[in-house]
């Protein structure tokens, strides 16, 4: 009874065999279909990471059907709004031949023409909708400037040389339905990350040379290696490490380069330079109004120009260190007495003399720092004197 039975199980066990081989070939076969990308960008950050998937797509088509881009439409600026600024990846893209949608939303907007596979952001300021991310055949990826969770979030960049950090990396990341920079990581920089070239000189362009073609170059990898496709591997290192000292990389504002004399140090003041740009703070100066004694004050906005450490220049002023961000200069305050040094100094919280090369008062052109104080009127008609030499200070601190 058993060898009757014999020839109707090898049927089934070959029937399996065929259902398996055939589940395996269309398995295999879609997930290496070439991909129709959808591509979010917007800076030089992101630029180098579309040329080289173009540049993967013209090699191995195989690997890449389509790339379209997705961008912001441009901006108005200028006087009277008239000049238009477009993002810079609309003109790389479009150099390229690619498909370029612009849209300020996402709201209501899905794809044109054929069904996408992938959705790949990066830099690109929008969140991509779950609807979107629900729709593409393998959601979407994302190519990040940091070894998240460290510094989530749009300015990674600038946060990691505020931070005085010696190592930085790069993260490519699965796109959250819910939050940014919360993705499975798919691959990160090996640790401890990428040294940071002159961490105490680099600018935010030195880095965005150093990482853009580093991101491109894991974009490509993870396409190639179809790293999206489930199940997915969470490739993540840095999690594992000491969570309190994650930094979130939080938009930058102007707020970001206003000086906090009472709290910044020397070293707080050079690097937001160096990262941000020209710095900032507010003076109490005298208004066109005054008349006479009744002298009116007016809260402006002052802007530096060049802030340089002068540790030895004025030695006789050490005990002006007990007031940081109230600007001085050696000697009486005079219009009619001319002066080599057009500068004008002040301690940080630290300690530490700084030399105010230039500034431009708010309503007025930038100057050498003397001859702006002397026009707005920013000194006050008192002087001290420490160790028989005389300085004149600004009314009140800046602040």
């Amino acid at each position: 009874m058993a060898f009757q039975r014999l020839p109707s199980l090898l049927s089934l066990w070959s029937h399996f065999q065929q259902s398996y081989r055939l589940q395996r070939c269309w398995n295999s076969t879609s997930s290496n279909n070439p991909l129709r990308i959808l591509f979010c960008g917007s800076d030089e950050f992101s630029i180098a990471s579309m040329n080289a998937l173009h540049a993967e797509q013209l090699r191995a088509p195989q690997t890449i059907e389509s790339i379209e881009v997705v961008c912001r439409p441009g901006k108005r600026v200028g006087r009277g709004l008239k000049e238009v600024r477009e993002v810079p990846i609309k003109n790389a893209a479009t150099k390229l031949g690619l498909t370029v949608h612009e849209i300020d939303t996402f709201t209501g907007w899905t794809p044109p023409g054929t069904p996408v596979d992938l959705i790949v952001a990066v830099s690109f300021g929008l969140f991509v909708p779950s609807r979107l991310l629900n729709a593409a055949k393998y959601g979407g990826i994302n190519v990040h400037p940091s070894l998240l969770p460290d510094f989530r979030g749009p300015a990674p960049l600038h946060h990691t040389l505020l931070a005085g950090k010696t190592h930085t990396g790069i993260t490519l990341q699965t796109l959250h339905q819910k939050h940014f920079d919360h993705g499975i990581i798919l691959d990160q920089s090996p640790a401890p990350g990428l040294p940071i070239p002159t961490p105490d000189s680099c600018t935010v362009s030195d880095l965005l040379a150093l990482l853009a073609p580093k991101g491109a170059e894991m974009l490509v990898k993870g396409i190639q290696n179809r790293v999206f496709v489930p199940p997915l591997k969470d490739a993540g290192w840095r999690a594992t490490a000491d969570s309190n000292d994650i930094v979130h990389a939080a938009k930058i504002t102007p707020e970001d380069r206003h000086v906090n004399w009472q709290n910044w140090t020397w070293v707080d003041i050079n690097r937001r330079q160096r990262v941000l740009g020209s710095l900032w703070s507010k003076a109490l100066v005298s208004s066109k109004y005054s008349e006479g004694q009744n002298t009116i004050y007016e809260e402006k906005r002052i802007i530096f120009d060049g802030i340089e450490e002068a540790r030895d220049l004025l030695p006789e002023s050490e005990r002006l260190a007990l007031l940081p961000g109230v600007p001085f200069i050696r000697g009486h305050f005079s219009a009619q007495s001319p002066r080599d040094d057009k500068a004008i100094y002040v301690y940080t919280r630290d300690g530490q003399l700084l030399r105010l090369v230039k500034i431009k008062v708010e309503g007025d052109k930038m100057k050498d720092s003397l001859t702006a104080a002397l026009k707005a009127r920013m000194f006050s008609s008192n002087t001290v004197s420490l160790d028989n030499v005389e300085f004149s200070l600004f009314h009140n601190p800046l602040f």
